[in-house]
């Protein structure tokens, strides 16, 4: 019977050849995805088992919940990535423990995280976060107002944008989830035509990764596949 950290790597295993799948199908080399685990609503043991199988870059939605896990989880050789939406007056933390942030879709927040990044790391690497249609429950910003915001950060010290992240609406049509990334992925292309340095595209979930990667996908957010269900309860943000 298998044990809880043999399901992991089975499970990470699985995720990693369906990436590859997906990028031997799109022409692309399977080493230019990386895959980010999930971790949220997962104890430190499912990360530190992660780690153990391999895995080394983790993504967290809620800043306490993961600040935890930041602590307990040895540091070295890991990357750490936001990618839930963050509080004004939860960024300071975000700005001295991760390297990434995914989920910017407001000035404000980014001259916050520039403003809090400690001067003795690396500058913080980010991507805007594209609303890509009319859910309130979700963030991001508007496609029309992209070009500015993504000028705007570009010019802050102590930030590197990197690229542009989306959620789109839940659908099991391959066609219709490609439709989503295609268009994340050719409002990059705008952006890198005006000069901007966008080389990340962060897209695709448990259940859509294969569209994603399709459509140029350099980052995929994997929770449920690798870990199963949650089992901390979700905090508040």
């Amino acid at each position: 019977m298998l044990t809880g950290p043999q399901i992991l790597a089975a499970n990470l295993a699985a995720v990693r050849s369906r990436i590859d799948a997906a990028a031997r199908a799109a022409g692309r080399p399977p080493g230019s995805v990386t895959l980010i685990g999930v971790t949220k609503g997962q104890p430190a043991e499912a990360v530190a088992a992660a780690r153990e199988a391999g895995l080394r870059d983790f993504g967290e939605n809620y800043v306490q919940e993961a600040l935890a896990k930041v602590a307990a989880v040895p540091r070295e050789g890991l990357t750490w990535h936001y990618i839930g939406q963050l509080q004004a007056n939860k960024s300071r933390a975000v700005a001295e423990q991760f390297d990434w942030v995914h989920t910017v879709d407001r000035l404000r927040l980014a001259e916050r995280l520039s403003a809090q990044r400690p001067f003795h790391g690396p500058p913080l690497a980010v991507c805007l976060q594209v609303k890509l249609a009319a859910e309130e429950t979700k963030g991001g910003v508007a496609p029309g107002e992209l070009p500015a915001l993504a000028r705007a950060v570009a010019a802050l010290p102590r930030l590197e944008l990197r690229g542009l992240m989306c959620i789109p609406p839940p659908s099991e049509d391959l066609a219709v989830q490609r439709g989503h990334f295609a268009r994340l992925r050719e409002l990059a292309e705008a952006l890198r035509r005006d000069g901007l340095p966008i080389d990340v595209l962060s897209m695709g979930m448990s259940a859509d990764l294969e569209a994603a990667v399709l459509e140029g996908a350099t980052h995929v957010r994997i929770g449920t596949a690798l870990f199963g269900p949650r089992r901390l309860h979700e905090p508040s943000h």
